[in-house]
C-alpha cells in the first residue's frame, strides 16, 4: 500500500477526532453561558480511569494529546454517561493512529479495551503495538533554476549552493520518518537559502511518499529561488553625537556583493561591539531591484560620557569599590577614552586607555596608562605601565601589538625587588566558539610574544650588599581551552604555559614574570602564591605551566541554566622547567549561565596545603 499524502493523514484524524458529532455533545465540551458561575469554580474529579500501554515514548506522546487523556478529569456536576464514554473511546482509535504516524508508525495496531475498576469508575485501557517504523530510503533536493556559485569559506568550502542545500539536509536517508524532523528540515533548509543570496526563496513543492508496507518513505523537495539579491548602499539612521563614517567603516562588504545574512549579522555584532551605541539593527531592504538591495543600519547612541560606580567582591583580591568612566569623543575627536579606578583593601589602580575609532580592516590606535598597588601572597607589589599601539578586534580573531614601558617593585618580609623593562609586545587570538559570553562547543587558542630590555635591582634582608642586573629578554606565553558538550553534559579543559628567556629574573618586572594560583589558574590555592621562592617568600617564576578539567551538569530541569561542577587544577611558576612541581586542587562548584558570561561558586581543595578554599569568578578568560 503507497500513500503520497500520507503525511497529512495525522493532520485529518485530529480535526475528525475533534470535531465528532457525538463528542459534542458531551458536558465539559459544551458551552452554557446560564450556567451558575459556582460550577466554574467547582474542583474537577476523575471521571474514569485511562491506561496507555505502549514502548515509553510513544506512551507520553499519546498521554499528552489523546483527548481521552486531556478530558478524563472535569467538575463533578458534569457526568459523562457510558454512550457518551464509548464514542470518545472509539473516536481515540483512530486520533491514536494519526498521532503514531507523525512518530513514523504507519501499521500501529491499536485496540482499546472498557471495563469497571475497582473504584467502580470506568476503566479504559489502551493497547499499542507500534509496528515496524518508517524510515527515510531516499532524498532528492533540487531546483528550479541553477543556483548561483558562492564564494567557498574555511567553514564551508563549498563553492555550489544546491550540494550545500544537499549537504545541510538533517532528515537524512536511513533515519525515522518523523513529521516534527520533516517540517524542521524543510524549514531549516530554506531559511538557509533565503540567509544566502536568496532572500525571497519558497517551496515549489514539497513530497514525501510513505510506502507503510516497505517501511520506506522517499521525499522529494524543489526549491523556487527567486532573484539573487545583491548589497547596494547603506542607509543610516540614528547618528548624531558620532560620525556616520564610523558605522560605515565597520562594514567588510561592498556595493554588489551578493546578499549574506551572516555578513549583516557580523556587521551588526561590531556596531555593538565598537561601544559608541546601545543598540543596532541592520536589515536587507529587499522591497527594491534585487541588483542593489540598500542595507538598511539603525542605531541608538550611547551618551557621550557614562560613568559607573559599583561594589564587588573577588576571592583573588578581596573587596573593592570601583568607578568605570567613558568619553566617547575626547576633546570632540573620534577617539574613546576608558578609565578605571578600583580602590580596596588588597587592590588599589587606576588606568586609561584611549583608542580611535575602528579605521580600516578594524584596527584601532590606542594609548594606554595604569598605576597598581596589589597585596597578596604576604607581599606589596608597587606597578605602573604605559604603551602605545594598535588593536583589532574581529568576530573571530583579536591582534594587538605595542610598545610599553613597565616598572615594579615588590616588597616583603624577605627581600625588596624593583625592576623596569622597555618592550615591544605582540598578542593574538582566536576564537571558534559557539558563544563568546557563555561557550559550551569549540575552542580558543592566544599567544603572546614580548621582546625587551630590563634593568633590576634586588636586596635579600640579611645579606650584605645589593644584587643589581640588565639585560635583554624574550616573553612567550600561550593558552588553549577547549569546551565539548556531550549526553547532558558540559566539559572544558584548558592549558596554559610561558617562559621568559632571560639570563637573570630580576632583570625584568614582576609584571612580566609568572606566578599561579586562584580563580582563573589553581583553584585551592591563594592569589599569585605558587612559584619559586626567595628567603621563604614566593617571587615571581621565569617558567609557567597550568591545566584544568571541568565537568558540568544541569542540576534541574526547570532552571537548565543553574549546572553543578566538578573539577581539577595542576599547575605552578617555577625559575626552570626541571624545578617546576605542580600543586594539585580539585573541588565541586555552582555555576550559572548568566547574560553577561558564567558565575561561578567553586569550593576547592588545595591538595599540597591541606585546606579548602572558596572562589567566586565571573566571565570567560581566553
Amino acid at each position: 500500500m503507497k500513500s503520497a499524502a500520507a503525511p497529512f493523514r495525522a493532520l485529518a484524524g485530529f480535526v475528525m477526532a475533534a470535531f465528532l458529532g457525538g463528542c459534542s455533545s458531551l458536558p465539559f465540551l459544551s458551552h452554557d453561558d446560564a450556567a451558575p458561575a459556582a460550577a466554574a469554580r467547582e474542583p474537577e474529579v476523575a471521571l474514569y480511569e485511562f491506561e496507555v500501554e505502549a514502548p515509553a515514548p510513544l506512551r507520553t506522546l499519546l498521554l499528552d494529546y489523546l483527548d481521552l487523556a486531556r478530558f478524563q478529569k472535569a467538575p463533578k456536576s458534569e457526568g459523562i454517561s457510558g454512550p457518551e464514554l464509548g464514542r470518545l473511546a472509539a473516536a481515540a482509535t483512530t486520533q491514536a493512529r494519526s498521532l503514531l504516524e507523525t512518530e513514523g508508525y504507519f501499521e500501529a495496531d491499536v485496540k482499546v479495551a472498557q471495563s469497571v475498576a475497582a473504584s467502580s469508575l470506568p476503566r479504559i485501557v489502551m493497547t499499542v503495538e507500534p509496528g515496524p517504523r518508517v524510515k527515510v530510503a531516499s532524498v532528492a533536493i533540487d531546483s528550479t533554476v541553477p543556483l548561483a556559485e558562492r564564494a567557498p569559506t574555511r567553514d564551508d568550502p563549498s563553492p555550489d549552493r544546491l550540494t550545500k542545500l544537499r549537504r545541510d539536509w538533517t532528515l537524512r536517508a536511513g533515519q525515522p520518518f518523523r513529521q516534527p524532523a520533516w517540517s524542521n528540515a524543510k524549514n531549516a533548509t530554506l531559511a538557509g537559502l533565503r540567509a544566502d543570496g536568496y532572500p525571497t526563496a519558497s517551496w515549489k513543492s514539497t513530497h514525501a511518499g510513505i510506502d507503510a508496507t516497505a517501511g520506506t518513505a522517499a521525499l522529494d523537495v524543489i526549491v523556487e529561488p527567486g532573484p539573487l539579491y545583491r548589497l547596494g548602499q547603506i542607509r543610516i539612521e540614528g547618528t548624531n553625537r558620532y560620525d556616520s563614517d564610523a558605522v560605515r567603516r565597520l562594514a567588510t562588504f561592498y556595493a554588489g556583493d551578493i546578499y549574506s545574512e551572516k555578513v549583516l549579522l557580523d556587521y551588526q555584532e561590531r556596531l555593538v561591539k565598537v561601544g559608541l551605541f546601545e543598540g543596532a539593527s541592520v536589515e536587507l531592504d529587499a522591497s527594491g531591484s534585487p541588483d542593489s538591495a540598500p542595507v538598511n543600519v539603525k542605531v541608538t547612541e550611547l551618551s557621550r560620557h557614562q560613568a559607573t560606580f559599583g561594589v564587588g567582591y573577588s576571592a583573588n583580591t578581596g573587596p573593592r569599590v570601583s568607578v568605570e568612566h567613558f568619553d566617547r569623543s575626547v576633546f570632540g575627536q573620534p577617539w574613546i577614552a576608558h578609565s578605571t579606578l578600583a580602590l580596596g583593601p588588597d587592590l588599589k589602580q587606576i588606568g586609561t586607555e584611549i583608542a580611535s575609532y575602528p579605521r580600516e580592516n578594524m584596527w584601532r590606535d590606542l594609548v594606554g596608562a595604569g598605576v597598581e598597588r596589589l597585596r597578596s601572597a604576604d607581599e606589596l607589589r608597587d606597578s605602573w605601565s604605559a604603551r602605545v599601539g594598535r588593536s583589532q578586534e574581529t568576530t573571530r580573531f583579536d591582534r594587538l601589538y605595542d610598545v610599553e614601558i613597565a616598572h615594579a617593585r615588590i616588597t616583603s618580609s624577605a627581600f625588596v625587588d624593583s625592576a623596569e623593562a622597555v618592550s615591544i609586545n605582540y598578542h593574538w587570538l582566536r576564537r571558534d566558539l559557539d558563544s563568546v559570553l557563555v561557550p559550551t562547543d569549540g575552542t580558543a587558542l592566544s599567544a603572546q610574544v614580548g621582546v625587551g630590555v630590563g634593568k633590576g635591582t634586588e636586596t635579600l634582608f640579611g645579606v650584605a650588599g645589593e644584587t643589581e642586573k640588565r639585560g635583554p629578554f624574550v616573553r612567550a606565553y600561550t593558552r588553549f581551552t577547549v569546551y565539548k558538550p556531550f549526553g547532558g553534559w558540559y566539559a572544558n579543559a584548558r592549558v596554559e604555559a610561558g617562559q621568559v628567556f632571560v639570563t637573570n629574573r630580576i632583570v625584568v618586572p614582576d609584571t612580566i614574570l609568572f606566578r599561579a594560583g586562584g580563580d582563573d589558574s589553581v583553584r585551592g590555592y591563594d592569589y599569585r602564591t605558587l612559584g619559586p621562592r626567595v628567603g621563604g617568600a614566593v617571587v615571581g617564576g621565569r617558567v609557567l605551566l597550568t591545566a584544568s578539567v571541568e565537568l558540568e551538569h544541569s542540576i534541574t530541569q526547570r532552571v537548565p541554566a543553574l549546572l553543578g561542577a566538578v573539577f581539577v587544577d595542576a599547575g605552578n611558576a617555577a625559575d626552570r622547567w626541571n624545578e617546576l612541581r605542580p600543586f594539585l586542587g580539585y573541588g565541586v562548584g555552582l555555576h550559572y549561565k548568566s547574560p553577561v558570561g558564567p558565575l561561578k561558586l567553586d569550593l576547592a581543595y588545595g591538595q599540597n596545603e591541606r585546606r579548602l578554599r572558596i572562589h567566586v569568578s565571573v566571565g570567560v578568560n581566553f
